[in-house]
C-alpha cells in the first residue's frame, strides 16, 4: 500500500531546469510542499523520492489527511 501510494505520486512529478543555474527543480504538485533541486536529473529524482517518503511519514505521524493519487489512499485509522 504505502510502496504503490510513494510511486503513484512520484509518477506525478514535475522537473525542469532552472535558468539561472541550469539545476533540476522537481515537484510533485498533489503534495505541498514536496519538491528538490540537484545538479543533475538522477539526482533530484532520488531526492524528490525521499523528500516524499518523509513528506508521507510525517504527515501519517501527526495524523494529517493524504491526498488521493491515481485512486491511491492511505487511511489512518484511530485505534484506541
Amino acid at each position: 500500500m504505502l510502496i504503490d501510494y510513494i510511486q503513484a505520486a512520484l509518477n506525478h512529478a514535475k522537473y525542469e531546469i532552472l535558468e539561472e543555474d541550469k539545476a533540476f527543480y522537481g515537484e510533485i504538485p498533489e503534495c505541498n510542499g514536496v519538491y528538490a533541486q540537484s545538479d543533475s536529473l538522477e539526482e533530484c529524482r532520488a531526492e524528490i523520492e525521499e523528500v516524499l517518503e518523509e513528506w508521507v511519514l510525517f504527515r501519517i505521524h501527526k495524523n494529517l489527511d493524504l491526498p488521493v493519487i491515481d485512486g491511491k489512499e492511505i487511511v489512518i485509522k484511530e485505534t484506541v
